[in-house]
C-alpha cells in the first residue's frame, strides 16, 4: 500500500493570531485545540505504575509542539477510585498518586508559560461516599447535611418485602437507590453505589459546590471546566416510578426523569452568574441524551448565560445498544447515519449566538479508529489520517484524547475480561453473566462482543510513548496493561517519521489555524448524503473561500462522486501520495480548495 500522505502549502495564509471577523477575544475557546489527558493513563514520573501530574508536566513540551491550545486534565482529585477520579472525597485535595496542589500550580504555570491554558473536570452531580459532606449527612437524620443528598424512606410490596424508593436502574447496570443501615433510608445514585447524589434544590449545598469545587481552582489560576453530567443537577424530587419496560426486572430505564430537569437551566445559569462570569474561562458540558438542537441552544447560546458549548454524544453512540440497558448490545450503524448525525450539529450553531464541538474520541468510549474505520494493519495509517482529515475539517472547538495523535487503537480482541477494569463494564458483564444463566442465554457472548469494541477501557490504556517496556509510560507495574502494539504504534517512533500520523496530525492543526475562517468558523454543507460509502461535504468561509472533503470510510477503492467539482480546484491535503483523481482509495481522505 502507498505510504500517505500529502499537505499542500497554502499559497495565502492567514495570521496565526486572526480571528473571525466580529469574534471577540472573550471568545479565544472557539479557535482552541483542547487535549484530554487521563491522568492515570498518560505519564508515570515515579514508578508506581500510575500516571501523575509530574510526569503530564514533563510532557508539557510535547503537547505545545503538537499545537494543542488549551490542556483538559480528568479528575485528579482526592477519592477511592471506584470510578476512576469521578467519585470525589475532596475537591480541594488532589489525589496522593497523582500529585499534590502545589503540582497542578506548577502544571498552570507550565502551560500558562507557553501561552497554553488549563481545564479541569467539574464532577458535581454527585460525590463519593467517602466525602466528609457525605459522611455527615448519613450520620443522622437530624445532621445539617442531611438534605445535601437525597434520602429517601422504603416501600414494601404486599409481601413486607423492602423496596427502593423507585424503580430506577443506573448508568452502571443496578438499582439507582442504595439501602444505608444507619438511619434505615436509601440513598439516589444515578451511577455506582459509592457515588450519592448531590442535593441541587438545596441552595446551601450549591454554595457549598461554588466555594470548593469551583472557585478554589478558578483562583489558583485554572482556566475553565469541562462540566460533568451537566444536565441530570435537576431531579423530579417526587421520583416517580419509571415506565416497565422489561418487565423481567424490578429496575427500568428512568433517564427522562432526571435528564433536563424542571429547574436544570436556573442551576446552570446561576453557576455561570455567581462564579464563572468572574474570570475569564470557557465550559464545556457534558450533555448526555438531548437530541434536539433547540434545547441544547437553551445550554449554549451566549445569552443564556449558561455554558460555551457541549459534547453531543449522537456520533459516539453509532453501534451501541438502544436504550441504557442494552447499551453494550451492539448494533450495525450506516454511513448515512452518521452523515445525518454531523450535518446536524454542524449546522445547528447557523443563525444563532451558540457554538459547538468537533471531537471522536474521549474517555468514556472505545477508539475512533478501531470503532469508525479499521485497525488492521493494512489500513491502520490510512484510517487514523482520514479520521484526523475529518475532524480537523468541522467547524466547532477540536477536542483530541491522549494517543488519538499517534493512532492509538482499541485493546486486542483476545483479551479476557479480566484486562476489563472499568465499573461500568465489569457491571454489565456480571449481569450477561446471570441473565445468560436464567433468560438469555447469548447475553454474555453479545455483551462481551459490545465491550470489545466499545469499552471505556479501551481509551484507558496506558499512553504509548516509546519502544521500551510498558511503551515507557512507566518504569513499574502499570495499572492497566499496556497495547500488545506498543512498539510499533508510539511517539518516539512517529516523531522521527515525516510520514507518520503525529507528523500528520502537527501539520493538519497548523492547517486549521491558518485557515481558521474556514475550517473553525465556515458553515458546512452535505455532498451525495445517501451514499454509504463516501462522506463529502463543503465547507465555504465568510470570505469565499471553499473546501471540498472527500472520505472513504471502506476498506475498498469508491468512486469520488464529487470528482468534476474538483477538477477546479486545489488538492490540499490528501492522506495518499498517489491518490487517483475519479477513485477514493481504502479509507482514503482529501481536501480541495478554491485558493
Amino acid at each position: 500500500m502507498p505510504r500517505p500522505s500529502r499537505i499542500s502549502a497554502p499559497t495565502t495564509a492567514m495570521s496565526p493570531h486572526s480571528v473571525k471577523t466580529g469574534q471577540s477575544t472573550a471568545t479565544w475557546w472557539k479557535d482552541a485545540t483542547v487535549y484530554q489527558v487521563y491522568p492515570a493513563s498518560f505519564k508515570d514520573s515515579d514508578g508506581d505504575g500510575w500516571g501523575d501530574i509530574p510526569g503530564l508536566i514533563s510532557k508539557v513540551d510535547y503537547l505545545n509542539d503538537l499545537g494543542v491550545d488549551v490542556v483538559w486534565l480528568s479528575p485528579m482529585f482526592d477519592s477511592p477510585q471506584e470510578d476512576m477520579g469521578y467519585d470525589i472525597s475532596d475537591y480541594e485535595a488532589v489525589y496522593p498518586r497523582y500529585g499534590t496542589v502545589e503540582d497542578i500550580d506548577v502544571l498552570v504555570k507550565a502551560c500558562h508559560d507557553r501561552g497554553m491554558k488549563l481545564i479541569l473536570d467539574l464532577v458535581v452531580n454527585h460525590t463519593s461516599t467517602e466525602h466528609q459532606w457525605f459522611k455527615e449527612s448519613r450520620s443522622s437524620k437530624t445532621n445539617p447535611k442531611r438534605d445535601w443528598y437525597f434520602w429517601r424512606p422504603p416501600r414494601y410490596d404486599e409481601h413486607g418485602n423492602r423496596l427502593p424508593p423507585t424503580n430506577y436502574r443506573s448508568y452502571f447496570a443496578d438499582s439507582a437507590w442504595t439501602w444505608d443501615e444507619t438511619t434505615q433510608e436509601y440513598y439516589l445514585h444515578l451511577y455506582a453505589e459509592s457515588q450519592p447524589d448531590l442535593n441541587w434544590e438545596n441552595e446551601e449545598t450549591r454554595n457549598a459546590i461554588y466555594d470548593s469545587a469551583m472557585r478554589f481552582w478558578l483562583d489558583r489560576g485554572v482556566d475553565g471546566f469541562r462540566v460533568d453530567t451537566v444536565n441530570k443537577y435537576s431531579k423530579h424530587v417526587d421520583f416517580p416510578d419509571a415506565p416497565i419496560v422489561d418487565s423481567s426486572n424490578f429496575i427500568q430505564p428512568a433517564t427522562h426523569l432526571y435528564c433536563n430537569g424542571p429547574r436544570i437551566h436556573e442551576f446552570v445559569r446561576e453557576m455561570h452568574d455567581k462564579v464563572l462570569s468572574n474570570y475569564d474561562v470557557f465550559t464545556v458540558g457534558e450533555l448526555s441524551l438531548t437530541p434536539d438542537p433547540k434545547h441544547v441552544l437553551e445550554y449554549v447560546g451566549a445569552s443564556e448565560k449558561q455554558l460555551d458549548m457541549v459534547f453531543q454524544f449522537d456520533m459516539i453512540h453509532l453501534g451501541m445498544g438502544h436504550g441504557l440497558e442494552d447499551k453494550y448490545e451492539p448494533t450495525e450503524w450506516k454511513l448515512s447515519e452518521m452523515k445525518q448525525i454531523m450535518t446536524k450539529w454542524q449546522k445547528f450553531i447557523e443563525g444563532n449566538d451558540g457554538w459547538t464541538t468537533a471531537f471522536c474520541e474521549n474517555h468514556d468510549n472505545g477508539r475512533a479508529i478501531s470503532r469508525f474505520a479499521s485497525d488492521e494493519p493494512e489500513f491502520w495509517q490510512a484510517s487514523a489520517k482520514m479520521l484526523a482529515i475529518f475532524m480537523v475539517t468541522l467547524t466547532g472547538t477540536l477536542f483530541l484524547y491522549q494517543g488519538q495523535e499517534i493512532g492509538m487503537i482499541n485493546m486486542p480482541s483476545d483479551w479476557p475480561i479480566d484486562e476489563y477494569k472499568d465499573i461500568e463494564a465489569l457491571n454489565y458483564y456480571k449481569e450477561a453473566e446471570r441473565l445468560s444463566k436464567s433468560s438469555d442465554p447469548t447475553r454474555k457472548d453479545r455483551i462481551m462482543q459490545g465491550l470489545r469494541k466499545m469499552a471505556r477501557d479501551h481509551a484507558r490504556l496506558p499512553m504509548q510513548w516509546d519502544s521500551t517496556p510498558n511503551g515507557g509510560f512507566t518504569t513499574g507495574i502499570p495499572w492497566m496493561r499496556t497495547h500488545d502494539k506498543y512498539k510499533e504504534i508510539n511517539v518516539a517512533v512517529e516523531e522521527k517519521d515525516p510520514k507518520s500520523v503525529l507528523s500528520f496530525w502537527k501539520q493538519l492543526l497548523a492547517l486549521r489555524k491558518d485557515y481558521r475562517d474556514l475550517f473553525i468558523y465556515g458553515v458546512f454543507d452535505l455532498v451525495d448524503p445517501e451514499n454509504e460509502d463516501t462522506f463529502i461535504y463543503t465547507k465555504l468561509s465568510t470570505d469565499n473561500q471553499v473546501a471540498l472533503v472527500a472520505l472513504n470510510f471502506t476498506a475498498d477503492p469508491k468512486p469520488f462522486t464529487a470528482f468534476e467539482r474538483s477538477k477546479k480546484m486545489k488538492l490540499l491535503v490528501s492522506n495518499y501520495d498517489d491518490s487517483e483523481p475519479e477513485t477514493l482509495q481504502p479509507f482514503e481522505g482529501r481536501v480541495y480548495s478554491n485558493f
